[in-house]
């Protein structure tokens, strides 16, 4: 029996992927196995000794102590996609709002009924403070090109603008999804200098915390408009409302509010709404679920953020999964042990992934805990399991 511990409200959709006869799931399980979590901070979670993986039901993981999770062999998933539609609709959303001031408009209507004006005589002279331009003709740039951006950038060419695409790490699927009308740009400067509009689709990482900020305003179109759907960080937020007090930035739209950033003038805020469907929730817990399904089960990876990828067909009834640091030799000892513990090698598949890397041993008999206690011993393993079916 697993036992999977939720620090969110997970959608019973996804639970139903655990069959309940081999997972036990709730918000007060003790030793866990596992953990769903959506947005719950775990960087002062104790984690139980028993603790395999963490799978996140969407795809930030900011919430999570990655490097911890990595030295104690806990894979970390996300689920990459998921909520992909639900964050494009929102994009379109926001790009019309740093257009069209939308909100403002709205509040200004309702303030005059609250006033007990008869807002049909000053509809016509009241609506030209919210007046702006359309996208159509204008020039939008997308930053981070995976599976939202590729989806926003190809929909901006629908409705008629010139779109520069920016991703160093453009995947082959995202490539072969993306519209020939894309135009691919090499760097930054590219999309700062010729864009009208620029939205970000990329992780907050050490590289791109606060990488939209003074030094960049200065190469960026007077005027520029900003949409933050991605993570608040990505902003340096005292530069943003410099920019904004001077009309270097026309409008910011941002779907991570704060007190700071809300005094600044012609700024958008909404409260994290990106991924806030029913069905974005329904496909993230699926993912997720479907995630810690098959590493528990089966020992393989898909979607993690500190572990490579790895799915290895099953050759024989037992396998033994080791995660180790990405270092030589390692793999030699766990061979060699195995060899020394007359365990035979059926079929074997090593994958690293930074400073990490996890290796999947089909062997032909069942692995006594004495063997597993030895492999553990060898110098950077960080965790072994051993599996059966």
């Amino acid at each position: 029996m697993y036992r999977i511990k939720t620090l969110n409200k997970i959608s019973q959709l996804g639970l139903s992927e655990l069959d309940k006869s081999c997972y036990e799931i709730s918000d007060g399980v003790q030793n866990e196995d596992g953990i769903l979590v959506r947005s719950a901070d775990m960087h002062e979670y104790a984690f139980p000794d028993t603790l395999r993986a963490i799978a996140r039901a969407g795809a930030g993981t900011n919430n999570i102590p990655i490097d911890r999770c990595s030295e104690a062999g806990i894979v970390v998933f996300n689920t990459p996609g998921a909520n992909a539609n639900a964050v494009k609709e929102l994009a379109i959303c926001a790009l019309l709002m740093a257009s069209r001031n939308v909100p403002a408009g709205a509040a200004w209507v309702r303030a005059q009924v609250d006033a007990d004006i008869d807002v049909e005589t000053v509809v016509e002279k009241g609506k030209s403070q919210f007046a702006g331009p359309e996208l159509a003709g204008k020039t939008l740039g997308v930053v981070g090109l995976g599976a939202i951006g590729v989806l926003v950038a190809n929909i901006a060419t629908k409705l008629g603008m010139t779109v520069y695409g920016y991703d160093p790490y453009l995947s082959v699927e995202a490539a072969l999804s993306m519209s020939r009308a894309i135009n691919r740009a090499l760097d930054l400067e590219t999309i700062y200098r010729n864009c009208d509009y620029i939205t970000i689709h990329v992780p907050q990482t050490k590289e791109t915390k606060g990488m939209i900020c003074n030094e960049t305003f200065g190469i960026m179109k007077d005027g520029v408009r900003i949409i933050n759907l991605a993570r608040g960080g990505l902003v340096n937020d005292d530069d943003m409302l410099c920019a904004l007090e001077s009309g270097k930035v026309a409008a910011y739209v941002t779907d991570f509010p704060n007190n700071k950033i809300a005094a600044g003038k012609n700024v958008v805020l909404m409260p994290h709404l990106g991924a806030s469907t029913p069905e974005s929730e329904e496909n993230c817990a699926v993912m997720a679920a479907q995630e810690l399904r098959a590493y528990l089960e089966d020992g393989d990876i898909r979607n993690s953020v500190n572990l490579p990828n790895l799915v290895q067909p099953w050759s024989t009834g037992y396998r033994v999964c080791i995660i180790h640091r990405n270092v030589p030799g390692c793999i030699a000892q766990v061979t060699g042990k195995l060899s020394g513990l007359n365990v035979n090698v059926e079929n074997m598949t090593n994958k690293s992934k930074g400073d990490y890397a996890y290796t999947v041993v089909d062997v032909s008999a069942h692995i006594e805990e004495s063997v597993v206690n030895e492999l553990c011993a060898i110098e950077n393993v960080l965790h072994v399991r051993a599996l059966s079916r």
